[in-house]
């Protein structure tokens, strides 16, 4: 089962396409889910009176129907997908998981210690190792 690449940004509720370490790569997305109410609209983030998108807004709306749902909630029942390079064994391949972020710790090299942050986890289909996609730091 292949997956599908987005068409644009307005399909997506995250996109990101980065580099892991020296010889890894991923390019992951979170496509919008339809409106369980009404199911004929994708739910997304609020606009203001200018039409503008609140992108620090914490619930979802549906265009249509108004149904909200609130960020934690509605983001747990999404999948993140993606295409990958892996930085330990650089095999190429493909993923889909849960889009539920949890803390995970990293060592950061300027710093030179430890950190907790948030992250999408996975395993390379190959060599087992784990990959971090985590969120943009700081």
């Amino acid at each position: 089962m292949g997956i599908k690449e987005p068409a644009s940004m307005d399909e997506c509720i995250y996109f990101t396409n980065r580099n892991l370490g020296a010889k890894g790569k991923i390019k992951g997305w979170v496509h919008k889910q339809d409106c369980p109410k009404c199911g004929k609209a994708l739910m997304g983030k609020p606009r203001d009176p200018k039409g503008k998108i609140k992108i620090r807004s914490t619930e979802y709306v549906c265009p249509i129907c108004n149904y909200t749902a609130e960020k934690e909630e509605y983001e747990d029942t999404l999948t993140f997908e993606g295409k990958y390079t892996c930085p330990h064994c650089e095999t190429q391949g493909e993923v889909q998981t849960s889009f539920m972020r949890k803390k995970v710790k990293i060592f950061d090299e300027e710093k030179q210690k430890q950190l907790s942050v948030e992250a999408v986890r996975f395993q390379c289909s190959k060599c087992q190792k784990n990959i971090d996609v985590t969120k943009k730091m700081k």
